[in-house]
């Protein structure tokens, strides 16, 4: 079971903090990424991090904005989202999948077999 938290609404250039918590399954085992989709969009990857080795895939537009973290004692993981606008906006998901898609940047949703429920991020202008 995935569990996120911490959608919002942040005008232009704030910040959000999402949480995903991981139950039911070896956390070390698999990759938990971020993913989104905006109104009209197809669902994409935006940020993923291995557990066992810490290794970290971002999409391009997200460097330098995102961070993902894990923190293993908790079994959770955050995506910090700095310098958001408003193609930001999306419905976030959690999900596990595993640890090749991070190594070789395939972070498509096709790959991830687990998923949390939805948490909404709104940024406004």
């Amino acid at each position: 079971q995935l569990v996120e938290s911490g959608g919002g609404s942040v005008q232009t250039g704030g910040s959000l903090r999402l949480s995903c918590v991981v139950s039911g399954l070896s956390f070390e085992r698999y990759a938990i990424g971020w993913f989104r989709r905006g109104a009209g969009r197809e669902r994409e990857g935006v940020s993923s991090i291995s557990s066992s080795d810490g290794t970290r895939w971002y999409k391009d537009s997200v460097k330098g904005r995102f961070t993902i973290s894990s923190d293993d004692a908790k079994r959770t993981v955050y995506l910090q989202m700095n310098r958001l606008t408003p193609e930001d906006t999306a419905v976030y998901y959690c999900a596990a999948g595993p640890p090749h898609t991070v190594v070789y940047g395939n972070v498509v949703a096709h790959e991830y077999d687990f998923w949390g429920q939805e948490t909404l991020v709104t940024v406004s202008s």
